[in-house]
């Protein structure tokens, strides 16, 4: 009985996900969209590039002592039986079908042109207006920006290591801010080196899903 309703939950949440995934992917083919795009992706540069490793190695290293912790393990979407971030689609449900690899596959197809406008979306909420923010306000939305991910299923150890990219794209805000005192040059600035940080983790996965089919 508690499988067939984790099956169900999976299933559930795997629909809305890919209902969200196909808005963002119609709104990037929208001539609207696509001038966004267009606008963050050409202006990425190396400045935005260089720092993305070591973020997520940050990320990485700060989740892993965090995971250690009792409670901070758990997740929503582990607990249905699901792997990582269900944006990925993964999930043991799926294991051992064709539906293993073909869910990750069509659920990345169609991340990866909306990838800057997603970015774009939380950049607008937790950076923009950064430059008149208090410390203090600056340190909460940072561990907003973290924590809103364990809405999505993520554990909440994994969550908070987020954080740590939050502070990246802060700091690439309050520095876009200070070279054009601009608040819309200065969130895509911090857009830009965050589609750089998503790009990333989207190429990480895509390799282990890779490795995993051929091993």
């Amino acid at each position: 009985m508690h499988d067939r309703l984790a099956d169900i939950a999976t299933v559930a949440v795997l629909a809305f996900v890919g209902v969200r995934l196909a808005t963002g992917l119609r709104r990037s083919f929208a001539s609207d969209g696509r001038s966004l795009v267009r606008t963050i992706v050409s202006t990425i540069t190396w400045r935005h590039l260089w720092p993305v490793p070591f973020v997520v190695a940050g990320v990485i290293g700060v989740a892993s002592l965090l995971l250690q912790i009792p409670g901070l393990d758990w997740g929503w979407w582990s607990a249905f039986g699901g792997a990582g971030n269900p944006v990925f689609g993964s999930s043991e449900s799926t294991t051992g079908t064709v539906w293993e690899w073909l869910v990750p596959a069509a659920f990345i197809a169609m991340l990866i042109p909306a990838l800057p406008l997603f970015a774009y979306a939380e950049e607008r909420i937790f950076r923009r207006g950064a430059h008149a923010w208090s410390g203090a306000k600056r340190t909460v939305k940072v561990v907003q920006f973290g924590l809103v991910h364990a809405l999505i299923g993520i554990p909440m150890g994994t969550a908070l290591a987020l954080s740590v990219g939050g502070w990246y794209f802060m700091a690439c805000y309050l520095r876009g801010f200070r070279r054009t005192g601009s608040v819309e040059q200065a969130t895509l600035e911090s857009t830009r080196a965050h589609t750089a940080y998503n790009g990333l983790i989207i190429a990480l996965v895509v390799v282990a899903l890779l490795l995993d089919a051929i091993l």
